[in-house]
């Protein structure tokens, strides 16, 4: 196999790799009983390995840094060598496991390998966490959550059912996406593309808050309780919202409360929403790689009743959900890559001081599934930030639950779950609000838990 020049737009990524920010995505897999090791070790070699040509490749950089990158064959890559094997520390509870993701995710991948590595760590009672750590280069987190989604037996035994019709299906139900992607696709090139580029562009730095400042090498991450997705759905019906608002107004009420909680101005915080620009009915092709736009979301940390929080969200999603920003942030990525090292390097220095924190949401599958006959328990995700950006806040749905997962700078966010301890309290309030004769009921500012 020949070599294969990275796109430029993954070329941006590889090259905002840095040591105060990886450019790795982080997914934890937690199983209640004992992954079969052999079992996955084939999975690795046959799903991941053979299907993916980017698993078994190596990245080459250019002599003197010019010109992009490729990809080349690893002559001795053997899938084996990518997974590790560890016992989870004393006392083996939920905080050590905190503390040891927290270790892992900050460790960079070797770069003499193919950029990827698993770790199986043993939990006591039998059960396991699978840590998959990709490198942004290789694919985005949409793309990689469809990776995992091929490895469960589900998805391989439909693959091996071969059903005739199985395509058309899925393409009919993605027909309004497909559409709604064409969409945006077209109006990055008409004038509201043009307004799209000078907001991305033109945007001033975020406010000064405790989640902006000099960062370190430490990251630590934390995570919700699994959320039942069916209560987040009554709250949002309840508030004519969608899933997504309310839990977006949860994080912006639990930022509210730490701000406060530390002393702090409760300002609003702009941060950065990934948008998919792939067709979700099409396969992710072999090659991977990253297709998704980027939009400003500002959070609104500075209004003070919940939910007016929650209306302004609405309104905000409203209107960025059928905006150019993400196909015309894609084109802005690719261009990027094509530039210098250095100059990219400062490109992304001044994009990434517009915004405070990264905004994920990936869905998986809404139903139970096995990887290597295990049946999976839970996923966390942890997106990776980029340039000067000091936190992020990754949602990923799963078999009717919700987890919300923070990866975080030490230095700004010392403890960051305590923001979600007020992710779930702002939850619930959320779920007690109650309409009246059509509007909120709740017109006066939250109270402030001192914790």
């Amino acid at each position: 196999m020949g070599s294969y020049r990275l796109p430029s737009a993954d070329t941006a990524f590889l090259h905002m790799d840095r040591p105060t920010n990886l450019m790795v995505i982080n997914f934890v897999l937690l199983f209640d009983e004992p992954l079969h090791e052999g079992r996955l070790r084939e999975l690795i070699r046959t799903g991941l390995a053979a299907r993916y040509p980017r698993f078994r490749q190596l990245v080459l950089e250019r002599r003197l840094g010019l010109g992009r990158p490729s990809f080349i064959a690893d002559p001795s890559f053997d899938p084996d060598d990518h997974l590790k094997r560890r016992a989870l520390p004393a006392p083996g509870d939920e905080a050590a496991l905190r503390d040891l993701m927290s270790e892992l995710v900050t460790s960079p991948l070797d770069h003499s390998k193919p950029l990827w590595e698993l770790h199986l760590i043993e939990r006591p009672g039998g059960g396991h966490a699978l840590l998959v750590r990709v490198h942004h280069c290789i694919v985005d987190g949409i793309a990689l959550a469809r990776v995992i989604v091929s490895l469960t037996d589900e998805a391989r035994a439909y693959e091996d059912s071969t059903a005739p019709d199985s395509g058309a299906t899925a393409a009919g139900a993605s027909t309004h996406e497909l559409r709604r992607h064409h969409a945006r696709e077209l109006a990055a090139r008409t004038p509201a593309g043009t307004r799209a580029l000078a907001k991305l562009l033109f945007t001033p730095a975020d406010a000064r808050t405790a989640l902006r400042g000099k960062l370190g090498v430490p990251r630590r991450v934390a995570w919700t309780t699994q959320l039942e997705l069916a209560q987040i759905k009554a709250t949002a019906r309840a508030q004519g919202a969608t899933v997504n608002d309310v839990l977006l107004a949860a994080v912006s009420g639990a930022l509210r409360r730490y701000l406060l909680d530390r002393g702090g101005e409760p300002r609003a915080i702009r941060t950065l929403v990934p948008v998919n620009l792939r067709p979700l009915n099409q396969p992710i092709p072999r090659e991977l790689g990253n297709r998704f736009g980027l939009v400003f979301l500002t959070l609104p940390v500075d209004v003070a009743a919940r939910a007016e929080r929650l209306r302004e969200l609405t309104r905000r999603m409203s209107a960025i959900k059928c905006s150019p920003e993400g196909p015309v942030s894609h084109a802005i990525l690719k261009t990027i890559g094509l530039t210098p090292r250095q100059l990219e390097r400062r490109i992304v220095d001044i994009f990434t001081t517009k915004v405070s924190a990264m905004m994920t949401n990936v869905p998986g599958p809404p139903y139970v599934v096995h990887i290597a006959g295990c049946p999976l328990r839970a996923v966390q995700v942890w997106a990776p930030m980029s340039g000067s950006v000091g936190m992020s806040v990754s949602i990923f749905s799963y078999r009717g639950e919700v987890t919300i997962g923070l990866l975080a700078d030490t230095g700004l966010v010392p403890e960051p779950q305590a923001i979600v301890a007020h992710v779930e309290q702002e939850l619930a309030d959320l779920a007690a609000l109650t309409p009246a004769h059509g509007r909120y009921s709740d017109t006066q500012p939250d109270e402030i838990v001192r914790r």
